[in-house]
């Protein structure tokens, strides 16, 4: 059974006979995308743990792509209707989207068992534990029969709009070079399943031997790394014309 955000007001704390819970059902999953309070920000999806399987992509309150402003939402590619409904109930509805999004990605979703978004966002829980990472949505009963503890809290990122799936990185970066400077690094991963966009690694102070350390939600599945493509620039001018480079990079895979 799989609970799309289900509802918070008049269902939030009430006995488990009123709401879903994982007694429901052999197998319950829950995606968690509107889980702020109602009061005061008018949270209408449930907050806490109820199923065997308990996701909250984005850490469950506020959906990337859900902030955009009213006349750009309402005028949708979608039509009107669906428009004015994402811009009303925007967090709600993406339970759904990604719930279908993840038929089309079996290898999608992966969600990362974790104490809080806020851990999950600053790496402690990468990667995937041997057995796997749950996915969520339509395929996250592959982990049906092998949950051993009372609740299990799962973590993930998704995309700000169709195709919401996205895979996770760890990139580690150590410099070369001679000078000090200041500026950001860029990294894209190309591999056997795709090449990604350019992402951040670090921006500040950029000293040779230093290693710095990023995560990448990228938009495709990498596969096998074939090649790593290193930018970084100054955020100045800087008249030295200063060389950094990087003396290695190590890519991990969340999944494996």
């Amino acid at each position: 059974l799989s609970g799309l955000d289900p509802a918070q007001p008049y269902f939030q704390g009430t006995p488990i006979e009123v709401r879903l819970d994982k007694s429901d059902a052999e197998f319950v999953d829950v995606i968690h995308t509107d889980s702020a309070p109602t009061i005061p920000y008018l949270g209408f999806g449930i907050r806490p743990a109820i199923g065997h399987l308990d996701f909250y992509p984005n850490g469950g309150e506020q959906m990337p792509g859900c902030g955009k402003n009213a006349i750009s939402q309402i005028v949708d590619l979608d039509g009107i209707w669906e428009g004015t409904r994402d811009f009303v109930a925007c967090n709600h509805l993406r339970s759904y989207k990604y719930y279908s999004d993840s038929i089309l990605y079996p290898d999608g979703f992966l969600g990362y068992s974790c104490a809080s978004y806020d851990v999950f966002e600053s790496g402690t829980c990468f990667p995937c534990p041997q057995e796997g990472c749950p996915n969520m949505g339509h395929y996250a009963d592959k982990f049906k029969g092998t949950i051993k503890s009372n609740f299990v809290k799962l973590y993930l990122n998704t995309g700000e709009a169709k195709d919401f799936a996205l895979w996770r990185y760890k990139v580690t970066v150590t410099l070369s070079g001679k000078s000090k400077v200041k500026g950001y690094v860029n990294i894209a991963l190309y591999g056997s399943g795709g090449n990604t966009r350019q992402h951040q690694i670090v921006e500040g102070t950029l000293k040779p031997d230093d290693t710095h350390t990023g995560f990448i939600d990228s938009e495709v599945n990498v596969g096998t790394v074939t090649k790593v493509k290193f930018l970084w620039n100054n955020n100045w001018i800087n008249p030295t014309l200063p060389k950094l480079g990087a003396a290695t990079i190590t890519v991990q895979s969340g999944e494996n």
